[in-house]
Formats: structure tokens, C-alpha cells, sequence
């Protein structure tokens, strides 16, 4: 994995440290083994863990700024948030998922990498904006759920000015109309769209950038799932 990992960010112009290189290969030990316990990730040979997770995680740190407060949205197995705390330290995260038991695999992998600033937390998504609105500089949210879903869930918890950074596969055109009122009803502009090409996966990428121009209005996120069952249009 290690050799396998330098290839790849050498390839694609990604700065490391033989520590952020040894951090990922514990990393990816940890979810395999922890994955025979209870299902964490479909993927766990190692290259296709290497491109389709780490090195597409990765992709999507030259677009945050240096020092930002970040809450990952759904964070699953530590995917971006794991993967960019171990590349650029100077993140700090905050991890939310609702599954307990992946919020504590979170907080024990955390602890085995010995990383600091980064903590995972039980909650759902429209729970925890309503309790922490406009707290952090960047919502960030990888393979969650449809754009204008995502963006009730995450543009809330954005500080105005501040940045939601959708991950989204080749659909990712699609999304953005559908969701493009939504968007704006809830303060924000799409800013950019960082298009990415991994020779090694099938299909472009793309990394959303939204920037929030203005406060979410009081009553959003909805409560009771309505954010999945009834998304904005």
C-alpha cells in the first residue's frame, strides 16, 4: 500500500510525508479489519482502496483554505475526513454520522492514528444543524445523498462566507439543476466546480463548491427525514 500510495500522489501532484504514508496504510489495515465486524466500506482490496478512496479523497484538498473548521456530513468510515486530516494536519474536523457504531470505530481510529483535532459524533444531520448553525467555515459530504438533500443538511451548519463542498460522481450535472433552487433557498451560489479525471477510476468527478452568500432561513433543515422523503425542488 505504501509504494502503491506514492505512485499515486506523485502521479497527481499530491504533497506527502513518509508519516502521512505510514498513517494511511494503518488507516486502510484499520478499516479492513474492522470491516469483518460489521459492514464499513464494499471496498478493501488495496488499489481499488487506494484510488476510489484514499487518493479520491484527496483530490478535494486544494480547494479548502488553511486552518478551516470543517464538519464532514455523514462521515461513514472516515471518507474525506480521515483521509484529509492525515494529508493537511492543519484541518480541524468534526465527524457526524448516525450510526453509533461507526462514530465509535471513528473515535478509536482517531485515537490509533494519533491525530488530533478530530472528533466523531452521533447525531442526524438535521439534529446537529439545528444545534450548531453557522459554526463552521466548510460542510464537506462524500457519497451521502442527492445534492438538493445535501444541501438542507449541510449549508445550515456554514458560517456565511463559508463553503459547502459537495463530492459527487458523473451524475453530478444532473444533480446541480435539480438542485439549483435549493441552493439558493437556503443562502447559497455554486462558486466552482473542481472537475477531476483519475485515469485509474471510470467517469469524471466532481468536487461542488457553494459558497453560502446568506443566513439559511430559520426553518431549515425540516425535522422528521422530510430533507429525504419531500427534498427541495
Amino acid at each position: 500500500m505504501k509504494e502503491l500510495l506514492k505512485t499515486l500522489f506523485n502521479k497527481y501532484n499530491i504533497s506527502y510525508s513518509e508519516d502521512m504514508i505510514e498513517k494511511l496504510d494503518l488507516f486502510y489495515n484499520i478499516v479492513v479489519e474492522e470491516n469483518k465486524k460489521f459492514n464499513l466500506t464494499a471496498i478493501t482490496e488495496k488499489y481499488d482502496f487506494a484510488v476510489k478512496h484514499i487518493l479520491d479523497c484527496a483530490m478535494v484538498f486544494s480547494v479548502i483554505n488553511k486552518d478551516a473548521k470543517i464538519i464532514d456530513v455523514g462521515a461513514g468510515a472516515g471518507f474525506p475526513s480521515i483521509v484529509l486530516k492525515i494529508i493537511r494536519p492543519d484541518l480541524n474536523f468534526t465527524m457526524l454520522d448516525s450510526l453509533n457504531k461507526r462514530v465509535k470505530f471513528l473515535n478509536e481510529t482517531v485515537d490509533k492514528l494519533q491525530l488530533a483535532n478530530i472528533k466523531a459524533y452521533h447525531d442526524r444531520a438535521e439534529d446537529f444543524a439545528n444545534k450548531h448553525r453557522e459554526e463552521y467555515d466548510i460542510a464537506i459530504a462524500r457519497a451521502v445523498a442527492p445534492l438538493n438533500t445535501l444541501s438542507e443538511y449541510c449549508l445550515p451548519l456554514v458560517k456565511v462566507n463559508g463553503n459547502f463542498i459537495a463530492m459527487k460522481g458523473s451524475a453530478f450535472n444532473d444533480e446541480i439543476k435539480i438542485a439549483q433552487n435549493a441552493i439558493n433557498l437556503l443562502g447559497g451560489k455554486i462558486a466552482s466546480i473542481q472537475t477531476i479525471s483519475i485515469a485509474e477510476m471510470e467517469g469524471e468527478r466532481a468536487n461542488i463548491v457553494i459558497e453560502k452568500n446568506n443566513k439559511t432561513p430559520q426553518k431549515y433543515p425540516r425535522g422528521k427525514n422530510l430533507p429525504r422523503l419531500k427534498p427541495l425542488c
